[in-house]
């Protein structure tokens, strides 16, 4: 039997978290590095590589649930897992309506801010931007492709984020902006171990969405999440699989000590920005398709691109958003027609 809504209990552990519940399953909550933008004080790290305005970034989820209860990650035990859906479904257009004025509602308490910029608070209020990676898995979603075309319609860019559980979803996915896939270890047992998956066929699930990945036309990217004395070494395991997936980027970003997490992990599992930019120079040398682009020091992230991004010696990893959005509702949308050169000042 399907339950309509989150669980009441649940609903007041996201609220105290400053999360807003939207319908029956979807959940908003504002990134900091959207305030950070709106106060003046710099975006995110996918500003600096892709592009995206920080301050007109809407981030969400379509799924309170997930599949996994992975080690790394910051939901509490209160927060649902499951291999299939279990809720009614909420409409797409319920969602889109109720998200981005969730997220309005959220923003509002900048404006008092004696650190706003005004600029940035006034163009916040139009929404150009949707990361799809708040908390659950927002695949299982049954009407996942509907709001994705929605989104489009709309002339919001997509990111969105899979622990590739779900093949099927992501073979058939509507086209996004960009698609990630996490990959948290490279060795099964290890995998295991990290994610703590529901399914037991967790790794075949895994190297089919890589597969599946490696199809894709848009851009892709995969991210590795570095835990210090757990994951960060297997260099030429990591790079099998980055292969398998042929993503257009690579993510490799540190595990932060934060939310439910402390409860698996230690303070001392989380690299400096130095251990990352080692772990990706390492990693580099598996990777002859690949350069490293850019890094972001306060993120700890260091950004890998294929060296198709490179025209002209200059990298053009940005996103044309204006030309995607004319691409994605009219035609077949590849890669190479919205790319954009990244500005020399950011």
């Amino acid at each position: 039997m399907l339950k309509k809504q989150a669980s009441e209990l649940l609903k007041k552990s996201l609220e105290k978290q400053r999360y807003k519940v939207v319908g029956g399953h979807s959940a908003v909550k504002t990134c900091g590095w959207t305030g950070s933008m709106i106060n003046g004080e710099g975006g995110c790290y996918k500003l600096k590589f892709y592009g995206i305005m920080s301050n007109q970034c809407l981030q969400m989820t379509t799924s309170l649930s997930c599949a996994n209860r992975c080690k790394i990650c910051w939901r509490d035990d209160k927060a649902p897992v499951s291999k299939e859906w279990e809720w009614d479904v909420d409409d797409p257009e319920f969602i889109l309506e109720n998200s981005l004025e969730a997220h309005q509602k959220l923003l509002s308490g900048f404006g008092g801010s004696h650190k706003l910029n005004k600029g940035a608070f006034e163009k916040s209020k139009e929404v150009k931007h949707v990361a799809l990676s708040l908390t659950g898995e927002p695949l299982i979603y049954p009407r996942i492709n509907e709001l994705i075309k929605k989104f489009n319609e709309n002339g919001i860019s997509t990111f969105l984020v899979t622990n590739a559980q779900y093949p099927e979803q992501i073979k058939n996915l509507e086209p996004v902006t960009q698609l990630y896939i996490s990959l948290d270890a490279p060795i099964k047992d290890l995998l295991e171990n990290i994610d703590v998956p529901l399914f037991r066929d967790y790794w075949e699930r895994l190297n089919k969405s890589l597969d599946y990945l490696a199809e894709k036309k848009q851009r892709t990217c995969i991210r590795l999440t570095m835990i210090k004395n757990i994951n960060m070494k297997y260099f030429e395991d990591y790079a099998k699989l980055i292969k398998k997936g042929d993503a257009d980027f690579i993510e490799v970003k540190a595990y932060m000590h934060v939310g439910a997490s402390r409860e698996n992990l230690e303070r001392s599992n989380m690299p400096l920005h130095e251990d990352i930019r080692e772990f990706s120079k390492k990693l580099l040398k598996y990777l002859e398709g690949y350069e490293i682009v850019s890094e972001h020091v306060p993120s700890r992230v260091v950004m890998f691109a294929k060296k198709k991004f490179k025209v002209n010696n200059k990298w053009m990893t940005w996103i044309d958003f204006e030309k995607y959005d004319e691409l994605v509702n009219s035609k077949e949308i590849v890669t190479e027609g919205y790319m954009k050169e990244i500005p020399s000042k950011i």
